[in-house]
């Protein structure tokens, strides 16, 4: 089954801002034109890092959702597991951009397992993981950049 067309093209809207983000903080003159266009809290890993935090969040609801769909312990042990992401940004996006970063990163890879859990269980679509993987991927190498470059 092939990833519908909106999920699709939503994600990959949805990878702009930490695109955005790499490419203002690898090079200083399309930074200087952002924080000048938007503001400074739109560029570099100001961007990566506040957006990161919510899309991590986000990533709790989605699997969230899922676990609608589970029942009995295995309900209640998916609806523990969705929440994690969420208080897992909460908690660790703090203490400076490179361990935010850092904590977003692993945050992030994180997801990923628990993504391959939710389909393992038949909770998510069959074409989720064909989205996740690659999005992922594109995420942590953004956010890469701002944390070892």
């Amino acid at each position: 089954m092939p990833i519908p067309k909106a999920p699709l093209f939503l994600s990959l809207a949805g990878l702009l801002p930490f695109l955005w983000g790499a490419l203002t903080y690898l090079n200083a003159d399309l930074a200087a034109w952002g924080a000048a266009r938007l503001g400074p809290r739109f560029i570099g890993p100001y961007v990566q890092l506040f957006y990161g935090s919510v899309i991590l969040s986000f990533m709790s609801g989605i699997l969230w959702g899922f676990a609608t769909k589970a029942t009995g312990g295995k309900a209640a042990t998916a609806y523990v597991l969705a929440v994690i992401p969420a208080i897992w940004a909460f908690v660790m996006t703090g203490g400076g951009p490179v361990s935010a970063g850092s904590n977003l990163i692993f945050g992030f890879a994180g997801v990923l397992l628990l993504d391959s859990a939710f389909t393992a269980w038949h909770l998510a679509p069959p074409w989720w993981m064909r989205l996740r993987v690659p999005m992922t991927i594109a995420v942590i190498a953004c956010l890469s950049v701002g944390v070892w470059l």
